[in-house]
This record gives structure tokens, sequence and C-alpha cells, in this order.
């Protein structure tokens, strides 16, 4: 079990070192050339990005991953649900492309101020659809424990967004910034297919059936769960730096994003093992003191990790400011203690959190996910007034506070024999 956990954290630290090292190199081309408030402005975007392409998916992602895991020498079983998945997600493509496409100026207006990117929104509802089946097909190579290949994809997947990214910036500034995200992740579909394509297991046949009555509301669960972390979550930092950015000013919005971005980076190699081990790992899992081994094993390795990597950015917190940003950005130094703070709750939080999603606990993860999305949002605006742009930090970390003490003693009687 450590061995797997280490193993797949050492293949993963492997494509995120990579990944943080390209988007460093990507957001100092951006600082340099539209500054603070144009990093917001990408922020908005790319948070919209996210929340679309997710409900294009149904979010119907993780529950891929878990029954791909679960039934892996089942062929059967894997089709059923990998063309359930692949139907329910055609289905919502393109009513969305076509509301998009209607409401872009809206859209720009609404998230960037200004009307004048509308067609960034056009360009979106064409091409989400290569978001959606890269997701899947990503998805896929995640529940056949295919970790080499999906780390190889996600290198690739680094490099060329960074490529696109640094050239559509220096030709076309934010224009360029806020198209990039789209671009990329649409290249990288046509290199995700060339991956899977070569795996034993693929056939376009395990995509072709009917609509499978079981596995389409099993899928539908885990829809339920992860739509309500892709709406809630990206609409809030819309509303957060929206926020900032009216009441305080958009620099101060890119300051805020610039740090988030960091935190963003550097817990990524945490947060895409506990996608690609714990995900699958706790989802195959029936006993209570197997759960209860590995969930303390994964506070053993990982929460020491965390806590050395935020300590070592806070106390190079400036030369980390200097090197990926530009002296403009300097201001955010006092935002970094208790975001730091924050992201290492959110990690203890997490371990917990994965628990509800393995096990397919609807109710209680959407209703925790809606309760603390509205607190962050609630405690950021009151903080934000009462202490300006440090607040926000509190409020994160606080709130991360709060969800930590609720799950765990919402979820001791799960781990823990009664």
């Amino acid at each position: 079990m450590g061995f797997t956990l280490i193993k797949t954290s050492v293949f993963s630290a492997i494509a995120t070192f990579i990944k943080v090292i390209a988007g460093f190199i990507s957001t100092k081309v951006i600082s340099v050339y539209i500054g603070p408030s144009g990093l917001a402005l990408m922020g908005q975007m790319n948070n919209f990005i996210s929340m679309m392409s997710n409900i294009a998916s149904a979010g119907v992602n993780s529950g891929v991953i878990k029954y791909t895991s679960e039934f892996y020498d089942d062929s059967a079983i894997k089709q059923k649900v990998w063309s359930s998945a692949l139907k329910i997600s055609l289905v919502l493509i393109l009513p969305m492309a076509i509301l998009i496409i209607i409401i872009a100026d809206y859209l720009s207006k609404w998230l960037l101020h200004t009307d004048e990117y509308s067609s960034i929104f056009i360009i979106f509802a064409v091409t989400v659809i290569f978001f959606v089946l890269n997701g899947l097909l990503t998805s896929i190579l995640n529940g056949q424990k295919e970790i080499k290949k999906l780390t190889l994809l996600n290198i690739t997947g680094s490099i060329l967004g960074l490529v696109v990214t640094v050239c559509l910036v220096m030709q076309f500034k934010l224009f360029g910034a806020l198209v990039a995200g789209i671009v990329s992740q649409s290249i990288v579909f046509f290199v995700t297919i060339s991956f899977v394509a070569k795996s034993n297991w693929f056939s376009i046949t395990m995509f072709i059936g009917k609509l499978d009555k079981e596995y389409t509301i099993r899928l539908l669960r885990f829809s339920a769960m992860a739509l309500t972390s892709a709406f809630m979550i990206p609409i809030s930092q819309i509303y957060i730096r929206d926020y900032i950015g009216t009441n305080i000013g958009w620099d101060q919005a890119g300051y805020w994003q610039a740090v988030w971005r960091i935190s963003e980076a550097y817990l990524q190699v945490i947060t895409i093992t506990l996608g690609v081990y714990y995900l699958p790992k706790l989802a195959s899992i029936k006993e209570k003191a197997d759960l209860r081994n590995e969930l303390f094993h994964g506070y053993k390795i990982i929460m020491p990790a965390v806590i050395a990597m935020a300590l070592g950015i806070y106390l190079f917190r400036d030369l980390i400011i200097t090197i990926l940003f530009t002296k403009s950005f300097m201001p955010m130094r006092e935002l970094f203690f208790f975001q730091l703070i924050g992201d290492v709750i959110k990690i203890a939080s997490w371990l917990f959190g994965y628990i509800m999603l393995a096990k397919a606990m609807t109710r209680l993860y959407i209703v925790s996910e809606i309760l603390f999305t509205i607190s962050f949002v609630g405690l950021a605006v009151l903080f934000v007034n009462i202490y300006g742009l440090i607040g926000v930090t509190i409020a994160f970390m606080l709130n991360y506070t709060l969800y930590l003490i609720v799950l765990y003693f919402r979820l001791k009687g799960f781990i823990y024999d009664k």
C-alpha cells in the first residue's frame, strides 16, 4: 500500500513539477505583458472554462474513474459505463454551446467588464466538445491505472500549453492570454487520442451501445456531486475576484489571483495524487479498518510534505514574487501567511472529503459543498470590508478550518467502529 502511494506520488510529482514550471513561466510572461489586472481577468476566464467544461461533461468523470477501477477486469460493465458516460455528455454539449454563442456578449460584459472579448466565448463554445472528450479519456486512463501513460500525457499537455500561451500572449497580449487555455486544451485532446489508441484495452466498440439505465443512474449520482463542485467553486471565485476588483481595485484582485495561483501550483502534486491514487483506492476498500488505515497512512505521508512546502514558500515569498511575477506584484506578500495555513488545512480536509466522493455519499457531499462555498463568499466579503485584501485569505483559512471540523465529526462514524 505504502509503496503504491509513494510510487504514484513520484509519477505525479514528475508531471506536476513540469506542469508547475510551465505554469510559472507562462505566469511570468503574462505578468510582464498584461500586469496584475490582466491576470485577474484571466482568472475569471479560466474559472468560466472550468465550470462550463465540467457541466458539459455532466460531471461524470469521477464516476468513470470509480467504476473503471472497480470493474477493471469486466469489459462488459466497462462498456456500459463508458458508452453511457459519452452519451450523457453528448446530450449536454450542443445546447450548452448554442446558449454560450447566443449570450456571448453578456458573458464578456459580466466576466470581463467589456463586450470586446465576446469572440472568445464563441471559440470556447465551438471547442467545448474537445474538453469533454479529453476529460472522459483521461478518466478512463486513470481508472485503468495507466499511471505512466497518464503522467506522460500530463507532461505533454503542460509543454503544449506553455508554448501556446507564450506565443499568444506575446502576440496578442490580453486577448491571447484569455484564448490560450481554450486553444491549448483543444490541441491536447488529439494528443490524448493518440495515447489512448495505443492501449490494448481501447476499442471504439467500448463506447458504442445503448444507454444503460443502471450505470447511467450510478454515474449521475457522481454527476450531482461533481457538478456541485464544478459550479460552486468557480462561481465563488468569480464573485470574490469581481468583488475585490470592483470595491478595492483590479490590481488587488490580481494580487489575490497570483497568490491563489501559487497555491494551486504547489498543491497540484498532492491533489493529483489524491485523484490518481486515493479515489480508486478508497472506492475499492470495503472494511472500516482498511479505510481507516489508508486514511492515516495518507495523513502520515501527505501532511508533512504539505507543511514543508508551505513553510518553504512563506520563507522565500519575496524571492518567489520576484522570479514568478514582477515588482508590481510585491504587495501580494502580505497574503501568504493566512493563505498557506489555509492550504495545509484544505488538504487535511480533502483527505476526509475523498471518502464522500469514493463512497458516493451524494447528499452529504452536495450539502457541505454548497454550505461551505457560500460561507467562504460571505466570510470573504465580511473580512475584506474589515481588513482589506488580506481579509480574503483569512476567510479562506477559517472556512477550511470549519470544513475540516464538520467533516471529522460527520465521517468519524464511517471509519471507526462504534
